[in-house]
């Protein structure tokens, strides 16, 4: 699958796959932020993408990026169809700082990776589900 691309700066590192070690692709900081606790910004990621109808991007937090950071992403996941594709639609990563701390340019922040869309869902009623209870919400791993 190709997919064009456009930077936005050339201070950041080239998107490129982890060969053998994931399918997520690294996103980096454009630009340097410096945030205060409580702090919110949306923090340029660098990139716009021409994605293929049917698909869509889900960008999420890297698993060291509250470690290193102290931020959260404030939506959980963001969700890039294949409709934000025009020459000034850069990504953004939209932060929460929960301490000081500042990002730096190229910093990784968070990942994405490509998915098609979920098919078309025909939802049916009924009155009954024939399946055994799980027990609840929470009832996993209870004896």
């Amino acid at each position: 699958m190709n997919i064009k691309i456009k930077y936005f700066t050339d201070a950041i590192d080239r998107l490129a796959y982890i060969d053998g070690k994931s399918d997520w692709i690294d996103l980096r900081a454009a630009r340097e932020v410096v945030l205060k606790k409580g702090d919110f910004a949306l923090i340029p990621l660098g990139v716009a993408m021409e994605l293929p109808k049917g698909y869509e991007a889900h960008v999420v937090p890297r698993s060291s990026t509250f470690k290193n950071f102290g931020i959260i992403q404030t939506n959980h996941m963001g969700v890039i169809d294949e409709s934000y594709c025009g020459d000034n639609d850069q990504w953004h990563f939209p932060a929460y700082a929960l301490r000081d701390t500042v990002i730096h340019v190229n910093d990784r922040i968070c990942q994405f990776r490509i998915m098609e869309h979920q098919p078309k869902i025909v939802f049916e009623e009924t009155e009954k589900l024939d399946n055994k209870d799980r027990g609840g919400i929470g009832s996993t791993g209870k004896n």
